[in-house]
């Protein structure tokens, strides 16, 4: 089976719930509050669940940080390749997580920065192999230089998936097309597809993006409780999902990428992944925390509400 393998940024979320958002210079008070390994891990340890073997290539720093993210993935079968970052330590990511489920983030910069050619190269990718791109890394010229630099190297037959987060349509033309061109599988949601394209809606932008990648590439644009919209081998099909009463949705496009690559290594077919990932999502909602994905038995027993 191919391996899910992810160049970016593991790091850690604390999270803390709260009403609303303060107004500038004012104060709320949380609800709760949580520290979980994020980033990059929760692709990994959604797709680890439904039954892919996953591999983190980017960077991991030494200290409290790093012990985390490298304890939550060995909990779920998954490995780092790159040796940890001796002198510092895996940056921290503040989510303010609102009653409605909606997050705000503010990210700072630690090990996972500190890329290189080398690191990347421990992953080994072989034909059939899966390499997960974030926009977030080539928005920043330390990691953005190595990975390009790595990307020229790989062996044919290994895909490359882009999650391109809301950075990507800001950054430089020459860029993101270098990016495109490289990439087989797009996999973002509707407002990171609507800046990339002048079309609207799932199924339209799903079809333009395609138009701008990798011949053959297939593209995913997904719109929370709306479900996904899938355009591969020429067609384009909106997969509903499956609304549910959200409690957080801090990593819930990460889980259904989880998900969807979990299903694309195993063989099975674009629509029918697309559904899984959107009961992935939808039962993710449903709980709190980062990567908090659920298992393939689970997504097997989910029965769509009445």
């Amino acid at each position: 089976m191919p391996r899910i393998i992810h160049t970016g940024q593991a790091l850690v979320d604390a999270v803390a719930r709260v009403p609303a958002l303060p107004e500038r210079g004012q104060n709320v008070m949380a609800t709760s509050w949580d520290v979980a390994a994020a980033g990059s891990v929760n692709i990994l340890v959604a797709a680890a669940r439904s039954g892919a073997e996953c591999v983190q290539a980017g960077v991991i720093g030494t200290g409290r940080n790093g012990d985390l993210i490298r304890t939550a993935l060995a909990a779920e079968g998954a490995t780092w390749s790159a040796p940890a970052v001796p002198d510092a330590d895996t940056g921290l990511c503040l989510v303010l997580v609102e009653a409605d489920g909606e997050r705000t983030f503010v990210t700072t910069l630690g090990a996972e920065r500190r890329l290189s050619v080398a690191a990347l190269a421990a992953s080994a990718p072989r034909p059939g192999d899966l390499v997960c791109i974030t926009g977030y890394t080539l928005a920043v010229d330390a990691t953005r230089e190595p990975l390009e630099a790595w990307l020229a190297t790989l062996p044919a037959g290994v895909g490359v998936v882009l999650d391109p987060g809301a950075v990507f349509a800001g950054l430089p033309e020459s860029t993101r097309a270098a990016m495109l061109a490289r990439t087989s599988i797009w996999t973002s949601n509707l407002a990171e597809a609507e800046a990339l394209t002048p079309e609207r809606g799932m199924a339209a932008t799903a079809r333009a993006l395609a138009g701008l990648l990798y011949p053959d590439a297939v593209a995913i644009v997904r719109d929370g409780p709306a479900g996904c919209a899938v355009h591969a081998d020429g067609t384009t099909t909106v997969v509903p999902g499956f609304p549910q009463d959200a409690v957080d949705t801090n990593g819930a496009g990460d889980a259904h990428t989880g998900v969807l690559l979990a299903e694309v290594a195993r063989g099975t077919g674009w629509v029918e992944a697309c559904r899984r990932a959107n009961i992935g999502g939808a039962i993710k909602v449903t709980r709190r925390g980062p990567a908090t994905a659920p298992t393939r038995a689970e997504i097997d027993a989910f029965v769509p509400p009445a």
